[in-house]
């Protein structure tokens, strides 16, 4: 468990945590409604924010609301935006229009180390000479409105509140990649930032050290209930860590909701193409047939879709592998379609069938492997493409 933190008074500034540089919800859907505890305020509000460089458009307008006490993500390939975006709440990059607002005060021509923000990077930037006491206290040395004694209650609390206990006098070289991180959060924390920037904290870390650090990066924002924006090109983390997340594309964002509704409800085909696996069909053309239901032409078959299209002309009609069923031919039934198994492949808990539908198009299907399965490759089959699953994009 992390210990508990104190909370911070109203109004505490911070310096920047960088020294060289001076099924998917994992809660429920939404922004909370504010903090779960501290100080009051962290809210991110982003209006028209544009940044250029000579001919290209890094950040492309973008209007955003960050709540108070959110775990928020800004997901996206390398080169969307969303690192440009994050400098400029930080006061890393100054905007060329628009603002950053932060608790209602426009923050756009403020410098980094006047706003009551705080961040992280990739490169925790420890200094080597330090331990972790005197990493963590590092920013705490430049408040002289803060006691002797109360700066050292502040660098345990946090020490402890990151599990560093018994390795204060360790420096960065004796620590592991994990425990590195965690000092480069305490150095951050130890601040009581409004709002915690984190620029892809996990990336230079394994796998299953990365996995690990997850769940207990989501625990610690809600024990402290700090504003979180945190940047990634990883799915998996945006999706298990974040109360909402925004995807970004070539300077702006496509697609924003909470991990659930943007996974199975995608706006577009590249958010449904770029969160996780999704199969991506071409329809032959679609009209209403009931309110909020469709019936879609792809090739000589029919189906029937819920929900209303974000245009009046959908180019894709999208599934999840996860939510297709396979059968045994010959089956009846709304959505199925006949198609031959043309691969399988197995990822340890689940067996990935590609199927072939007359006319070409692939079908990916996910079995789980509980038990054996019939499917192999030749093999005729019949999918189902269930209604409430379909989306037209």
């Amino acid at each position: 468990m992390w210990a508990r933190h104190d909370r911070a008074e109203p109004g505490a500034g911070a310096t920047v945590a960088d020294d060289s540089a001076a099924g998917p919800d994992r809660r429920t859907a939404g922004p909370p409604n504010g903090r779960r505890g501290g100080r009051p305020g962290g809210r991110v509000e982003l209006v028209g924010l544009t940044k250029r460089y000579g001919d290209h458009e890094a950040v492309a307008g973008i209007d955003l609301v960050i709540e108070p006490g959110e775990f928020f993500s800004l997901l996206g390939p390398s080169g969307c935006g969303k690192t440009t975006t994050l400098r400029m709440i930080a006061g890393f990059e100054e905007p060329d229009a628009g603002a950053v607002r932060i608790d209602g005060v426009d923050m756009s021509r403020v410098p980094a180390h006047r706003r009551p923000v705080n961040t992280v990077f990739q490169n925790y930037a420890l200094f080597p000479h330090l331990d972790v006491v005197g990493n963590v206290s590092y920013g705490l040395r430049w408040r002289k409105d803060l006691s002797k004694s109360e700066r050292t209650r502040r660098v345990a609390d946090a020490i402890s509140l990151v599990r560093l206990d018994g390795l204060e006098r360790r420096r960065p070289a004796q620590l592991s990649g994990g425990q590195q991180q965690r000092v480069a959060l305490a150095r951050a924390l130890v601040l009581r930032p409004a709002v915690l920037l984190l620029d892809e904290p996990l990336g230079a870390l394994d796998a299953k050290l990365r996995k690990a650090l997850q769940g207990e990066l989501a625990a610690l924002q809600r024990e402290v209930g700090i504003t979180f924006c945190y940047v990634t090109h990883d799915q998996e983390e945006a999706l298990t860590m974040s109360d909402r997340l925004a995807v970004m594309d070539r300077g702006r964002v496509v697609g924003i909701g909470s991990p659930r509704q943007v996974y199975e409800e995608p706006m577009n085909a590249f958010v449904a193409d770029f969160l996780g696996v999704a199969n991506l069909l071409r329809p032959d053309g679609a009209v209403p047939t009931a309110e909020g239901e469709w019936e879609v032409r792809l090739g000589a078959f029919r189906l029937r879709v819920l929900g209303t299209p974000p245009t009046s002309s959908p180019a894709r009609l999208v599934i999840r592998p996860e939510c297709v069923r396979l059968l045994p031919p010959p089956a009846e039934g709304e959505n199925v379609v006949p198609a031959i198994v043309d691969e399988v492949v197995y990822v340890g808990a689940v067996t990935t069938v590609v199927t072939r539908l007359p006319g070409g198009a692939t079908v990916q299907a996910l079995v789980a492997n509980r038990e054996p399965h019939p499917w192999r490759v030749g093999m005729p089959v019949a999918v189902q493409l269930p209604a409430e699953r379909l989306r037209l994009v």
